[in-house]
């Protein structure tokens, strides 16, 4: 292929490491508005969303653009299918965070209720997922790509901790009913970001082996 078009590849890379930087970003923030009731630092990730949403755009009709314009084959071609499908996760992930923040945002209207340590971990642990998900991507590296699915069982279980530890508070403060049951939509949200992380995971898998892993016995999910 010309220089031209590994200048727009090039460019395209860039542009979708920039929109994973502000999704990972908005996850951390989110969560962060949770633990800490702030209210204003919720209400900044739900403002971000747009800007996440407007980047996501940029990226579909940059390489929409390059398919059309250049029509490229094998590699090229895995290359921008992975792409156009990491950049839906990654607009997904955005989503899942003001989702996040937006729980917060109630959680500040209501009686304060415990945290539980496992929410902070399992979304550290979904934001180190999205961030090794889009290096394995960057640099090709399958084996990193594998770490990541294998680092979804982690989160899925921190998951299941919360819910009984809703469900005990529950009994033990009926009167905070509301609160926790707002705790435990925050953290499915955190569970689907352990998902999406994993889907990029498996498109990186593809792109640099042709092998489709989604779905089969082997990586655990079938």
């Amino acid at each position: 292929m010309s220089r031209v078009f590994i200048h727009e590849i090039e460019r395209l890379k860039k542009k979708i490491l920039e929109l994973s930087a502000q999704v990972e970003e908005g996850l951390i923030l989110a969560v962060k508005a949770l633990q800490t009731r702030d209210e204003a630092l919720a209400n900044q990730v739900i403002r971000g969303d747009f800007d996440v949403d407007q980047a996501e755009v940029e990226v579909e009709e940059e390489a929409l653009k390059i398919l059309a314009l250049y029509q490229p084959v094998a590699t090229d071609l895995r290359f921008l299918t992975a792409v156009l499908k990491i950049n839906n996760d990654l607009e997904r992930i955005g989503d899942l965070a003001t989702n996040i923040a937006r729980r917060a945002v109630k959680l500040c209207k209501e009686p304060a209720s415990l945290v539980p340590e496992q929410m902070i971990e399992s979304a550290t642990r979904a934001r180190d997922m999205v961030r090794d998900s889009l290096n394995a991507f960057v640099r090709l590296d399958a084996d990193l790509a594998r770490s990541v699915c294998a680092a979804d069982d982690r989160i899925d279980q921190l998951c299941r901790d919360i819910r009984q530890f809703v469900e005990e508070q529950i009994k033990a403060h009926p009167e905070h009913l509301k609160s926790y049951l707002d705790l435990l939509l925050a953290s499915r949200n955190i569970e689907r970001i352990g998902d999406h992380a994993t889907n990029i995971a498996e498109d990186v898998i593809y792109l640099v082996e042709g092998v489709i892993v989604r779905h089969r016995p082997a990586d655990g999910k079938g």
